[in-house]
C-alpha cells in the first residue's frame, strides 16, 4: 500500500470500515463516539460531515488486530515477526545456495531506502505565509480538561543537525492559533536532542495520513542506526517515496494527506497541556518549545487521519501489541533467556510488561 487511501479501501472490503454522514463537531464529541466503538472493539469510523471543516476524519483504524496485522501485510502479528527474525538471525553463509539466498535478502534490504521524487499528491494545495490556517484541520479537541485541540496521530520529521540522519517519531501537537502549535518533544526524545545541538532553530515537518507501515513506524523503538522510513520500507516491501518541503529543508512522505511545514525554536517555549492521557489522568502544564508553521500542504480531497489517548482499551493498544509481537525476535536475540512476553492492556501497553524465561 502506498497511501491511506489504499489502505482504507483494504479496511473497506474487509467489512471494517462505517462512514457516517450525519454531521459531528470535532470538539468532544467524536471522541465521545469512537470511544465507545474503540472499548467495544468496533470498526474504523470514516466521519464524512464533519463541523467547520471539509475534510473527513477517520479513526480507529489500527483497532483490531486483524487491522493492525493487514496494515503491515501479514495476516496475524506473529507472520510479520517471523520476516524481521529471518533477517535478523542472518549468518555468514557456508555454502554456494545459502550465499546465493543471503545476497538476495540483502539485495532486497539495500532497495527498500527511501525514493526522493520531484513532487507528490501531499502538494495538490500549498499555503504558505498568511494564507496558512490550521483552522481548515479538524483537529479534536478530545477531552473537556484538555488544553486545546491536539493532533494525535502525527508523524513528526526532523533531521539530526550534527549527522544530517532523519527521524521520525509520533508526538503529540497541540494548536494554538492558526499558525502556531506547541511540540511535545519530552527531554529524552530524538526530536529534543536535534534540538539541544542546533543553534536554536529546527525545521520540522508534522505529517498526517500516511498509508500504516509508514505511520506505525514513527512509533516503533528502533535503534538510532535504523531510519524509520527505510524499516517502513521493508514491512511494506516497497520504497517510501519521499518529496521535499515547500518551506522547510526537509523531505516529507509525497503519498501523505496533509503536511505541517515549520520550525521550533529551543528559546522559544510556553505552556502545553493540560492532556487526557492513557492513565485515565490528565497530564499537567509544562514548558515545551513552539512549533511555528510555516506552510500547509494537502491533497485536494484530504482525509484527516487521527486517534484518541484515554484509558484503555483503546486504538493505540494495537499499536502496541505490534511492537511487542515484531521486537520480540530482536529481544530474544540479546537475552537468549526469554521465551514470550506481553504487554498487557491494563499496563497500557508500555508501563507493564510479563515475560516467561527459560532459565
Amino acid at each position: 500500500m502506498k497511501d491511506l487511501r489504499e489502505w482504507m479501501q483494504v479496511i473497506r472490503d474487509m467489512g471494517e470500515l462505517v462512514e457516517v454522514h450525519t454531521e459531528v463537531d470535532p470538539h468532544l464529541e467524536i471522541t465521545e463516539i469512537a470511544d465507545r466503538v474503540m472499548k467495544a472493539g468496533g470498526p474504523a469510523i470514516l466521519f464524512t460531515n464533519v463541523t467547520g471543516s471539509k475534510m473527513p476524519v477517520l479513526i480507529n483504524q489500527f483497532g483490531s488486530e486483524r487491522r493492525m496485522a493487514a496494515g503491515l501485510g501479514g495476516t496475524d502479528l506473529d507472520q510479520i515477526a517471523s520476516r524481521i527474525s529471518e533477517i535478523a538471525e542472518m549468518q555468514p553463509p557456508q555454502g554456494v545456495m545459502e550465499k546465493v539466498k543471503a545476497l538476495g535478502k540483502l539485495r532486497e534490504l539495500a532497495s527498500l531506502g527511501t525514493k526522493t521524487v520531484k513532487n507528490g499528491p501531499c502538494q495538490e494545495v500549498v499555503l504558505t505565509g498568511d494564507d496558512v490556517d490550521l483552522d481548515l484541520v479538524p483537529i479534536l479537541h478530545c477531552w473537556p480538561g484538555d488544553g486545546g485541540p491536539f493532533i494525535t496521530l502525527p508523524l513528526v520529521f526532523s533531521n539530526d543537525p550534527v549527522t544530517g540522519s532523519r527521524n521520525c517519531g509520533m508526538y503529540r501537537v497541540q494548536k494554538v492559533d492558526k499558525r502556531t502549535c506547541m511540540m511535545h518533544w519530552q527531554i529524552h526524545k530524538d526530536g529534543r536532542q536535534h534540538l539541544l545541538d542546533s543553534e536554536g532553530r529546527v525545521p520540522v515537518a508534522v505529517v498526517v495520513g500516511t498509508d500504516p507501515a509508514v505511520t506505525y513506524s514513527a512509533t516503533a523503538p528502533l535503534p538510532p542506526a535504523l531510519e524509520e522510513m527505510m524499516f517502513a520500507g521493508f514491512l511494506r516491501g516497497k520504497q517510501v517515496e519521499m518529496v521535499k518541503a515547500v518551506t522547510q529543508d526537509i523531505e516529507v512522505p509525497a503519498h501523505a494527506e496533509i503536511v505541517i511545514e515549520g520550525y521550533v525554536d529551543a528559546t522559544d517555549l510556553g505552556d502545553e497541556g493540560p492532556f487526557g492521557d492513557h492513565t485515565g489522568f490528565y497530564t499537567p502544564i509544562d514548558q515545551y518549545p513552539r512549533f511555528h508553521v510555516t506552510g500547509l500542504t494537502m491533497r485536494r480531497d484530504a482525509i484527516y487521519s487521527t486517534t484518541i489517548v484515554g484509558m484503555p482499551p483503546m486504538e493505540d493498544f494495537w499499536l502496541g501489541k505490534a511492537t511487542e509481537r515484531l521486537f520480540l525476535p530482536l529481544i530474544k536475540m540479546t537475552v537468549p533467556d526469554l521465551v514470550d512476553m506481553n504487554l498487557p492492556l491494563e499496563g497500557v501497553f508500555h508501563n507493564c510488561a510479563i515475560v516467561s524465561v527459560k532459565k
